[in-house]
């Protein structure tokens, strides 16, 4: 049995993968171990791009099978994944980002994880937020 600690972890270093091939790899070791996962490609500007980010993040976990469609874990998703950006706001406020959602869950411990690349003309930074909920577990 994991807890929130290690579905976070698990959420982390989906974020970080840097290749569909090293995603899908990790993907299959957290399904040996009862961890469904998610990521998805992000980018834009980061004010306007929150609204398409939390919907990014809620379709890639019913895609992959992460939530089932419900209010409950949609909501869950969501609120996760706009409490993991709400951390990132103070660096990337009026600026462009690109980078990769993590989302993992085991039972009813839910993490979503923003890891993003920030730009100001040649002087990158780098930001990771995280979001945890408790989502209802129903025998996924």
């Amino acid at each position: 049995m994991f807890g929130s600690r290690k579905i976070a972890s698990a959420a982390i270093k989906i974020a970080l993968t840097e290749s569909r091939e090293e995603e899908n790899q990790l993907k299959n070791e957290f399904v040996q171990i009862g961890i469904k996962t998610a990521a998805v490609d992000i980018g834009g500007e980061y004010i306007t791009s929150i609204k398409k980010i939390i919907e990014r993040a809620i379709v890639a976990a019913k895609r992959e099978g992460v939530i089932k469609e419900s209010h409950y874990d949609e909501g869950a998703v969501a609120g996760a994944t706009r409490e993991a950006l709400s951390q990132i706001m103070p660096k990337a406020l009026g600026l462009n980002v690109g980078g990769k959602i993590g989302i993992a869950r085991q039972k009813d411990h839910l993490s979503v994880v923003v890891f993003l690349g920030i730009g100001l003309l040649h002087l990158d930074e780098v930001a990771i937020g995280l979001g945890h909920r408790v989502a209802p577990f129903n025998g996924q």
